[in-house]
This record gives structure tokens, C-alpha cells and sequence, in this order.
């Protein structure tokens, strides 16, 4: 991908997947960075774009040491980094870069804790491989109660739910979820019946020393991709049926309606929703329902199968923070007789870590 000057000097094409592409003169205008068009303080425009003149053209134009000029018809003048330039029309054009897996994960996201690490370059590198796939352990924190909540705000802001703050993953008697049982948990997203669903979950082991009590993982998303080669029909009844997700408790009653998998615009998938036992489907003709039990349930046996979970036991000290649109997550069932299981968690949205990812790329310039 590069930029180029036109040889009359008054029009800029970037080349992309061997096609060129002319730069519109007011996409460009709005991302002058003359210091008299913006506050000086927040970089914010001065100006609002829908005063500018729509027959704006591009009076000259020069590429000279990776930096664009421009002069433009209203008799504006901006360089531009042609390194930026590119990186933004990357975002506007890609997907994020992810990396799909299932059982035979070989480089698990797995990093060593280091005290103020989201204040340096592995802070990055934890975000990063996160972001990429779905999940990221941190070994070797402070096995401390508590800790998990200055661990969230390292990176985002926490968001209370009306489990706190901060939960408990402990038996308890009176569950008012069955997280806080000795059950097994099959693959599943936490809370889809928010608005909005909370993004990140991060998990906190202090103790666990129990018998059974491993976690489990699967890609949603590759579990997703492998359906819409393999299965269409499933894969189509998956994508657009909106069903409802509930949870009640003494005093809270929440709901949401979402497809088991949600498409962006262009095709991607955007989300996955999995929650068996808080999920209601609507009335729908018999066979359509008939086909949609089907490949509900076909989706949850390979999100729950050999072929696309792993399983490990976390230890104490063990952190880990999941992309709760993408990576489904469960347990094995444990005994409450034998030692104990205690993991602290809280929720982050994804707008405060992307921030922070973002902000630890540009200061070490990564």
C-alpha cells in the first residue's frame, strides 16, 4: 500500500490490492493539523466540516521525505505523515488482525506478571496477543484478594454489574447463579442478557487446590468460521435468528435479545452469544424451528468438543482476561470436600483496554 501524486499535481491515489484509489479533497481537508484549526490543549477541530465548501478541490499536491503537502482551494496548507495517512485508511479497510484456534493451540497467550508492566512494552505485548486470541494468562501475580480491581483499572475501567464490583467465583449456599456452584459449566458467554454486554471478564485464581475445577476455553469464533464452510444452512439459521436471554434473581430481572452469532456489516463475525441455560427461543414456524434446535445444538457440541476446547487447571496467582464477544468459557465440576476453589473477577468494556493498547503502541512507537 502506498500514496501517490497524480502528475498534474491536483489529485493523490493510494494503491491497494492492486487497484488505485483517488483520496477524496474533503476526507483529506478534515485532517489538517494547522494548528490554528485545532485547541491546542485536546487537538479537537475548531471547525465543524459541514461548513466546508463541497466543490472543494486539491490546488497542488507534493510527496517530499514521506510527508504530503497540500494546498487546497479555500487556500489551506497541510502536511500530512504519509505513514499516518496509510494507517488510518488501514483501519477504515482491515479487520483487526485475530488469529483463529481450536484444541491444538500451540502458542497459548501465556506472559510472567511484572510490576507495572502496563506502563511499559509488555503491557503491550499482553494486550496485543489478547486481542489476537481472545485470550491472555498472566502467571506469577500477587495471589492477594482483591487484586484483580487494580489489576482492571491498569488497563480500563471496571464495570459494576449487580454482582458487585468485584464477584466471588466460590460455592456458596443459595446460589443466586450457578457460577457460584460445584457444577460444571459448559462453554458459554457471561451476561448476554446486558445492554450492553460487558466485553472483557478477567479471572483472578487465589486458591485452587480442588479436585476437578479446570477451566475450559473455545474460539467462538473459529467454532463460527467452521460452521459457515462446513454447515451453511446451520451457519445461516445461527446468524439470523434474535433469541432472548434472561436472568432473574431475587431483585434483578434483566434482558436481551441477540443471534447466537452476530455478523458485522461486512460478513465478519462480530460476536458470539452462548448461554443455554438463560437462552428462550421465539415462536417460529415448526420446520424453521425444527432446523434452528438443530444447529443450536450442533453449534454447542463443537463449542464443548475435543476438536475446538482446551482444558487446564489454573493455579494460584494464575490471572486471566477473556474477550467475552469472542472466547467462550466454562468449568469442570469440583469437589467442595476436597481443599478449596476461590477466584475473584470483574468486568472491563473494550473501549478502555483498545485505549490502552493503543496508547502504549504510540508511546513506544511499536
Amino acid at each position: 500500500m502506498k500514496i501517490g501524486v497524480a502528475k498534474n499535481k491536483k489529485k493523490i491515489f493510494v494503491s491497494l490490492y492492486k487497484k488505485s484509489i483517488e483520496l477524496h479533497p474533503l476526507w483529506l481537508r478534515e485532517r489538517v493539523n494547522n494548528q490554528e484549526l485545532l485547541d491546542k490543549n485536546t487537538g479537537q477541530r475548531l471547525y465543524d466540516p459541514s461548513d466546508l465548501n463541497h466543490k472543494l478541490k486539491i490546488k497542488r499536491a507534493l510527496i517530499k521525505r514521506k510527508k504530503l503537502n497540500v494546498e487546497f482551494t479555500d487556500g489551506i496548507e497541510s502536511e500530512y505523515h504519509i505513514d499516518d495517512l496509510l494507517e488510518e485508511i488501514n483501519k477504515n479497510l482491515l479487520d483487526k488482525k485475530i488469529s483463529l484456534w481450536n484444541s491444538k493451540i500451540k502458542n497459548k497467550p501465556i506472559l510472567r506478571f511484572k510490576g507495572n508492566m502496563f506502563n511499559n512494552k509488555e503491557g503491550y505485548s499482553f494486550l496485543e496477543k489478547f486481542y489476537k486470541y481472545g485470550f491472555s494468562i498472566l502467571k506469577n501475580t500477587p495471589a492477594k484478594k482483591n487484586f484483580v480491581i487494580n489489576f482492571a483499572n491498569s488497563i480500563g475501567v471496571v464495570r459494576p454489574t449487580n454482582f458487585g464490583t468485584l464477584f466471588n467465583v466460590q460455592s456458596v449456599r443459595k446460589a443466586n447463579d450457578l457460577a457460584y456452584t460445584p457444577h460444571a459449566l459448559a462453554a458459554h458467554t457471561d451476561n448476554p442478557y446486558r445492554k450492553p454486554i460487558p466485553g472483557i471478564q478477567i479471572l483472578h485464581c487465589i486458591k485452587n487446590d480442588s479436585k476437578g475445577g479446570h477451566s475450559t476455553l473455545t474460539d467462538g469464533f473459529a467454532v463460527a468460521e467452521y460452521l459457515r464452510k462446513k454447515h451453511k444452512i446451520f451457519f445461516k439459521l445461527l446468524t439470523s435468528v434474535k433469541i432472548r436471554f434472561t436472568y432473574v434473581s431475587k431483585d434483578t430481572i434483566l434482558e436481551n435479545w441477540g443471534e447466537t452469532i452476530e455478523l458485522n456489516k461486512n460478513g465478519s463475525v462480530k460476536r458470539v452469544r452462548l448461554s443455554p441455560r438463560l437462552d428462550y427461543v421465539p415462536v417460529l414456524k415448526k420446520d424453521q424451528l425444527n432446523q434452528f434446535y438443530k444447529a443450536r445444538s450442533f453449534f454447542i457440541k463443537l463449542c464443548n468438543s475435543k476438536k475446538f476446547m482446551i482444558q487446564f487447571k489454573l493455579e494460584s496467582g494464575d490471572l486471566m482476561v477473556m474477550d467475552n464477544y469472542r472466547t467462550l468459557h466454562g468449568r469442570t465440576a469440583y469437589n467442595m470436600n476436597v481443599g478449596e476453589r476461590h477466584l475473584q473477577g470483574c468486568y472491563i468494556d473494550h473501549d478502555s483496554a483498545e485505549s490502552k493498547m493503543k496508547y502504549l503502541k504510540k508511546k513506544f512507537n511499536i
